[in-house]
């Protein structure tokens, strides 16, 4: 089994939800088009980062099974996917707002500012995600991707907030899965070996 998938063809895959909402842009007359499409783009961009962050722990969990081995070697792949949607929900978002005034009015709420915290995060890890900025950056370069936690905590602080607390349920049945294999990595690098020792 060869241990990627063309790039060309996984760029094509991730980017079918995006071609899906121009096309509604294009073909659909409501107006309020952009705030439609304001949901689904961040919610890709939520589940390709999940999907980012999965890999490892379940390479750790499944160990020797093809699939997550493809998905650790293709992550940076999804994670730059992710970005791309954050980029057009924010773009959505700005364009629905339309007016300086209204996005300032909002900045003092919960989703809003976790959300705009959660993109500056991105910015970085987006831009240093080329091979060019693995070796030039070196050990700092893994200490930088590190900031892809607290992205995620505050991207699943953002949906959960949205419509007072309504968006909770899915957040968390998109976030269940990255939860769980957080916590078993941190019990397999961090609880186990000392288990372990304290049995010998």
């Amino acid at each position: 089994m060869r241990s990627r998938l063309s790039p060309y063809w996984l760029w094509l895959v991730l980017s079918l939800p995006a071609l899906s909402m121009a096309n509604a842009l294009v073909t659909d007359t409501n107006p309020r088009i952009y705030h439609i499409l304001v949901h689904p783009s961040g919610e890709f961009s939520a589940r390709f980062l999940i999907i980012a962050m999965i890999a490892t722990p379940l390479t750790m969990l499944l160990k020797g099974w093809r699939g997550p081995i493809w998905l650790k070697k293709n992550r940076r792949y999804f994670g730059v996917a992710a970005f791309a949607y954050a980029l057009l929900h924010t773009v959505f978002y700005l364009i629905d707002k339309a007016t300086l005034e209204r996005m300032i009015g909002e900045l003092d709420r919960l989703y809003i500012w976790t959300g705009w915290l959660a993109f500056l995060i991105f910015i970085p890890l987006a831009v240093t995600s080329m091979d060019y900025f693995v070796r030039v950056m070196g050990p700092n370069w893994k200490k930088l991707q590190r900031w892809t936690y607290p992205a995620a905590v505050l991207t699943l602080i953002h949906w959960a907030s949205l419509h007072n607390w309504g968006g909770y349920v899915p957040a968390l049945i998109h976030f269940g899965p990255l939860i769980a294999l957080t916590a078993y990595r941190l019990w397999y690098w961090y609880i186990r070996p000392r288990r372990s020792a304290s049995q010998a």
